[in-house]
């Protein structure tokens, strides 16, 4: 698959929003790939923001992947799931999911982004890429080389993420990411459809 140079993802706690509403906000910036990210409600609170944010997604051409949730994935008829290493695996979310369906996962370092790369999966998350904030226990920071190296022995689409700011975008598109997947900085100036199109203008 071909990914969008921004891959966002949105964050209640941070903005404030609705996912529906961060979806709305994000697409007017040109965002036309999402995650929905939830870690505090429970699953028929995050089933009910999903549907709503699903709605305004068709309405906007808009793909929706849902954060480690496969089974709301398949209940709202998302375009896909994102899962981390605790999550069900790959091969039965593909079992699960189909062949059409987006299936991203998350690595923290290079022995678990290699072994990533001959899975049933669409992308590989790599990261923190640098310190972050939106997550209470990160793994180490993997730097910009690991990018690089990575870059050079996987075959698949590589998202990076934690800790990118839109200054420091560009540097870690060139090491080597086909995308940076962005949460806190999205919101940092109160203008989530503009920094979005900001992003979105790297080169």
């Amino acid at each position: 698959m071909t990914l969008p140079r921004l891959y966002p993802i949105t964050d209640r706690k941070i903005s404030q929003l609705s996912h529906a509403a961060q979806v709305e906000q994000m697409a007017a910036g040109g965002a036309t790939l999402i995650q929905l990210r939830e870690k505090y409600l429970s699953p028929r609170e995050f089933y009910e923001e999903a549907l709503a944010a699903m709605k305004v997604a068709r309405s906007l051409q808009v793909k929706i992947i849902i954060n480690d949730r496969v089974d709301i994935a398949i209940a709202v008829e998302a375009d896909g799931v994102h899962l981390g290493q605790d999550d069900l695996p790959p091969e039965g979310a593909r079992n699960l999911l189909g062949n059409d369906r987006i299936i991203g996962y998350s690595t923290h370092d290079l022995k678990q982004a290699l072994a990533a790369d001959s899975m049933p999966v669409d992308y590989i998350a790599i990261g923190p890429v640098f310190a972050t904030s939106t997550k209470e226990n990160p793994d180490p920071v993997v730097g910009l080389e690991m990018l690089t190296q990575l870059r050079a022995q996987i075959s698949k689409p590589l998202v990076a993420i934690g800790g990118i700011t839109l200054d420091r975008a560009a540097e870690v598109l060139a090491s080597g990411a086909d995308s940076v997947a962005i949460i806190s900085d999205l919101f940092s100036t109160g203008d989530l459809a503009a920094r979005v199109h900001y992003y979105l203008e790297i080169r």
